[in-house]
């Protein structure tokens, strides 16, 4: 038997890091250029790293590799950073911009002033910072920050990174736990996917096994459990079947059944969930989710069995005297709603485009306000509250502003114990509007409060949990005005005559006249879709319209995924209306390049920054050194730290779920069997609805049939409807 091989031994070496060639942040994986002893010439060093800046002293162990593009190369089995101790190192480390407010310029002033000491300096003694021109008493305090910040994320980078995450979260993490970040994971490694933005299940649960939590443990057990029933509120759902959930968690855990039952008993008995029988089948719902669609039925009935408070006034006279003011004759139709709200203390107004719902409430308002009723307007998006306003001269504002978010918080200031003022709210595309929003804003409103909603019940459900505006129509239990005779002046666009139409389930007439505002241009390859789509929005459209291809045009998708969805797109629109520039910043983060007068849009809400999930803004600057990206969104300047930027994706292209509560003067949208999953008509529906003076779709005949024929709205678990008409 031969003799066992000697291990062979590893070379070595250290030496300062001299420039970052690459460092991926998802995986660790550095390519490093290295000024090493006993080497005349830089070394490239390849390895992995949790965190990695130039600057930084490196100890690395592995085998000399020759690569056949690069050279020689040492590629690292053992890879170990430390703060530099020269002053070449510490200037590179400084002005590496990993410390916010020092760049290469007052790296160099640091280091030349206080030497070796400058790292003491910073820790102990930061007022001496003060000392260097430009660095104020603000400044300093914001070095000596990020330097504390810097030293713990990378403690938690590294911790995370040998359990298996990815270290773009450290950050994150860190503002949530701060210090104790670490304890908090050990002790409940899936804390991480139900409260950081960004990090899953999966992620978490990698985590989990890395520390030796069990795989069939009663906890991983409880965190799959909550995870498939937080899932399916993304999806709309506000509980679900109990033998779905278990099937779901079976599917997701690769664990015996019993374990989860066991696990779903426990969660019971502690509160974490709810079980309750609707319509013959046993639904698991989140305690909040259940209690907000029981806040929302209770207040609704209490609504319904109060009569109106209006004063009085005579109906037929005031809708006269409207008349005259406006000088627009109002429909039979608008004038039995007029009637209907002055007898309702709670309605609903529902319509398509065309049909006359901003008439009607600027004629209510007109009405009501001469009688000094105090009217309040919202609607869930800025955008959509900003064309309330523009369209009934009230001020209008969102949902979360009208409640006075506390971001410290996470709660409103407005509810039952502090009520709005006033004696009408009027809201606006309700059917956004998710269930616990609606369930804070009922919340809030005042015992003499009569209520309208406003919304097109055929456009697609809200992102969030819930069916609200059709569970409030189907219920009956409160009166309900449709709208339906399109105005003459609306009935000449084939904007609106097409989406009602397609509402119809008939597919859109289309005319080859030069002037017309309705397009579709057929074409069957995926390819020739996605080049005849950059070449209407970098060229064609902008010189029919004389319109700015990035702030005019929208491109609405059915779908992020494939070489037609969101993703793909914008990459490809940012190219061809954005192309980088030899000297302008960029930064590299989360899978997108952020250029200058970049379009983007935040995807989630950020109550900090009083910015919202579908606000789209341009950016206006990029710093290396303060390591930020300013936004101008609804005309203020947002300023996000490069870790935040998760939050922000180009939005060249956009979704048509999250073009919801917006209006673009032209809008361009990509039809194709590759869509098929999505080809509902309510989203062909809402997004030929967003464009006010132009609609083009590009794409195959047969999946605009197929769009239009399918009226099958996706099923919602919800137990509001129920609770309702009980």
């Amino acid at each position: 038997m031969p003799a066992p091989s000697e291990p062979q031994p590893r070379d070595g070496l250290s030496g300062l890091i001299e420039r970052v060639t690459f460092h991926s942040e998802e995986t660790g994986f550095a390519v490093l250029r290295v000024k090493a002893k006993g080497h005349r010439d830089l070394v490239t060093v390849i390895g992995t790293l949790a965190t990695v800046t130039a600057g930084e002293w490196i100890t690395a162990e592995g085998r000399w590799v020759r690569d056949r593009e690069h050279g020689l190369q040492l590629k690292a089995e053992f890879l170990k950073c430390t703060e530099p101790t020269s002053r070449e190192g510490m200037e590179k480390y400084l002005g590496s911009g990993m410390i916010k407010g020092i760049g290469p310029v007052y790296a160099k002033k640091l280091v030349a002033k206080f030497g070796e000491e400058i790292f003491t300096v910073i820790e102990q003694y930061s007022k001496r910072l003060e000392e260097i021109e430009g660095i104020g008493s603000e400044r300093r305090k914001r070095i000596k920050e990020a330097w504390k910040e810097q030293k713990i994320i990378r403690e938690i980078m590294v911790f995370l990174h040998s359990n298996g995450v990815s270290t773009s979260r450290a950050v994150r993490i860190y503002k949530t736990y701060g210090e104790n970040s670490i304890e908090t994971v050990r002790a409940d490694p899936y804390v991480l996917a139900r409260e950081i933005h960004g990090i899953g299940f999966k992620t978490a649960d990698q985590v989990a096994r890395k520390i030796g939590i069990s795989h069939d443990s009663i906890l991983r057990a409880r965190a799959g459990l909550g995870h498939v029933l937080l899932e399916a509120t993304g999806n709309g759902h506000c509980a679900l079947p109990r033998e779905l959930l278990l099937e779901n968690t079976v599917k997701v855990l690769e664990i015996e059944i019993p374990v989860i039952e066991e696990a779903l008993a426990r969660m019971l008995v502690d509160g974490e969930v709810v079980v309750e029988s609707i319509g013959g089948e046993s639904l698991v719902f989140l305690p909040a989710l259940k209690l907000a669609e029981e806040g929302i039925a209770a207040k609704i009935k209490s609504f319904t069995q109060t009569p109106a408070g209006y004063p009085e006034i005579e109906i037929e006279k005031a809708i006269a005297w409207c008349e005259g003011k406006t000088g627009k004759t109002l429909a039979v139709q608008q004038k039995e709603a007029i009637r209907q709200a002055m007898a309702s203390r709670v309605m609903v107004i529902t319509g398509g485009p065309g049909v006359g719902k901003t008439t009607l409430i600027n004629s209510l308002l007109k009405i009501l306000r001469a009688k000094k009723i105090k009217c309040l307007l919202a609607a869930p998006t800025g955008r959509a509250a900003k064309r309330l306003f523009e369209s009934t001269g009230v001020e209008a504002k969102t949902i979360h502003r009208l409640l006075e978010f506390l971001p410290s918080t996470g709660a409103f200031s407005r509810n039952e114990n502090n009520p709005l003022d006033c004696d009408l709210l009027i809201v606006d595309e309700v059917s956004m509007v998710d269930v616990p929003l609606m369930h804070k804003l009922l919340r809030a409103l005042p015992k003499r409060a009569h209520l309208i909603f406003v919304g097109d019940a055929d456009q697609l459900p809200s992102v969030g949990p819930g069916m609200v505006l059709h569970h409030f129509i189907e219920s009956g239990v409160m009166p309900v005005v449709r709208l339906t005779e399109i105005f003459r002046q609306a009935a000449q666009s084939r904007i609106i005559t097409n989406a009602h139409r397609i509402n119809e389930g008939h597919l859109p007439e289309v005319s080859e006249a030069p002037d017309a505002d309705f397009f579709f241009i057929e074409r069957e390859e995926p390819e020739a879709i996605q080049s005849t789509l950059l070449q209407m929005v970098r060229e064609r459209i902008p010189k029919k319209l004389g319109c700015n291809p990035v702030n005019d045009v929208q491109v609405l998708c059915p779908m992020n995924r494939g070489n037609l969805g969101v993703r793909t797109l914008n990459e490809l629109l940012q190219n061809a209306l954005n192309p980088l520039r030899p000297d302008d910043p960029f930064v590299e983060k989360f899978g997108w390049q952020f250029r200058l007068r970049d379009k983007v849009m935040q995807i989630r809400n950020n109550y900090d920054k009083d910015v919202f999930n579908g606000d789209i803004g341009v950016v206006t600057a990029i710093d290396a050194d303060e390591r930020e990206v300013v936004i101008r969104l609804d005309q203020k300047e947002v300023h996000y730290d490069f870790n935040e930027l998760d939050e922000v994706v180009p939005a060249y292209a956009a979704t048509i779920h999250k073009s919801q509560g917006s209006e673009f003067p032209v809008v361009v949208i990509p039809v194709a069997t590759q869509h098929y999953m999505m080809l509902q008509r309510n989203l062909v529906y809402t997004g030929v609805t967003r464009g006010k003076k132009l609609v083009v779709l590009i794409g195959q005949k047969k999946a605009l049939e197929m769009a239009v024929r399918n009226n099958q709205t996706r099923l919602r678990y919800s137990g509001l409807l129920h609770r309702l008409t009980l």
